[in-house]
């Protein structure tokens, strides 16, 4: 086992590993930036990054910069994706334009062409912690019918959200298990996003009626499989905090603090949860000045780092208008040795 995957693991049992674990995900701009200031074309090497992240392969990649595939682009569910220089893009066509799935197929799960770059991959990384994304479950549902449409939905045609959620949350445990059966990797990732700035989407009383038990489904899978569970949600889901932890959650990603106070989640949930993120990207990493940032970073390595369970990151994928200078703070503070 690798240091780096050691590190990981040491954190996630609530274990003072010394040093507090750190990760960075960079969109296009911002990598292509980083990647200059340090001069290599491997920032996950040049920075050590401790834990290393992959998925199957999509039609529509994360990243899709439009003079490869040109302005939009349909996903293999059907969705219509803006694409983007420096984003993901945003979904402008849903797939279904009422509440009936009647004459939808959803996409194959066991599609050769998803997991060919899977194995080498797990095998490069095999010293790092690995976390490989199994997909998207609410924040599918709402690329496919659209948000407000979904929201009436969840309203007016609970019978036909149950039905869609259930087909999503199928082609993920599929995914899954040929996941499980084929590679040596350490976590399944899901990114669903819950909440808004200041309160859920859906009611939380929604959200365990019509999401938690697939979620549920989904991390007791994982769990007889040996693997962690990781989730993103943006946004406050406080209230929803606490189911997470009882059907097995093992990462919560990526706390915004602007969202919610991420020291109190600390207070609360933190010897039942690890947390990964915190540090602010809506004002802290555009705006502020590199002290700030060291500042930040120093601060939350030692209130959200003691006792384990935390692994710094900022609140959202470091974006085109984060200056180079503060993310140069960021990655320095947090990988300083105190």
């Amino acid at each position: 086992m690798g240091r780096n995957r050691d590190w990981i693991k040491a954190t996630l049992a609530h274990r003072e590993t010394g040093a507090v674990p750190y990760n960075f995900m960079f969109s296009p701009p911002a990598l292509a930036a980083v990647q200059e200031h340090f001069g290599t074309d491997d920032i996950e090497a040049a920075l050590d990054l401790p834990i290393r992240m992959s998925g199957c392969t999509s039609i529509k990649p994360l990243y899709a910069p439009p003079a490869k595939y040109g302005p939009a682009i349909t996903d293999e569910f059907g969705v219509v994706w803006s694409t983007s220089d420096i984003d993901r893009g945003s979904p402008t066509g849903p797939a279904m334009a009422g509440p009936d799935l009647s004459g939808y197929d959803f996409p194959d799960p066991v599609d050769e062409r998803r997991f060919g770059a899977l194995g080498p991959w797990c095998r490069a990384n095999a010293e790092h912690f690995t976390v490989l994304w199994a997909g998207d479950l609410w924040e599918r549902a709402t690329f496919m019918r659209g948000m407000e449409g979904l929201l009436l939905d969840v309203a007016a045609n609970p019978g036909f959200v149950e039905a869609l959620l259930g087909g999503i949350a199928d082609y993920i445990l599929w995914t899954m298990a040929i996941l499980f059966e084929r590679f040596e990797f350490d976590a399944v990732a899901i990114s669903d996003d819950y909440g808004t700035q200041r309160a859920m989407i859906i009611s939380p009383a929604d959200w365990r009626r019509l999401i938690k038990p697939l979620l549920a489904e989904v991390f007791a899978l994982a769990k007889r499989h040996g693997r962690y569970t990781f989730l993103h949600s943006c946004g406050h889901i406080v209230p929803i905090i606490g189911d997470l932890i009882e059907i097995g959650l093992d990462i919560l990603h990526p706390i915004q603090p602007e969202a919610m106070d991420v020291h109190e989640l600390k207070r609360r949930f933190g010897p039942d949860l690890t947390f990964c993120g915190g540090l602010g990207t809506q004002g802290l990493l555009p705006a502020g000045k590199p002290a700030q940032v060291r500042e930040a970073v120093a601060g939350l390595k030692e209130t959200m780092g003691r006792g384990g369970g935390y692994i710094l990151e900022p609140g959202i994928t470091l974006q085109a208008d984060m200056p180079l200078a503060n993310m140069v703070a960021m990655v320095e503070e947090a990988r300083r040795a105190d």
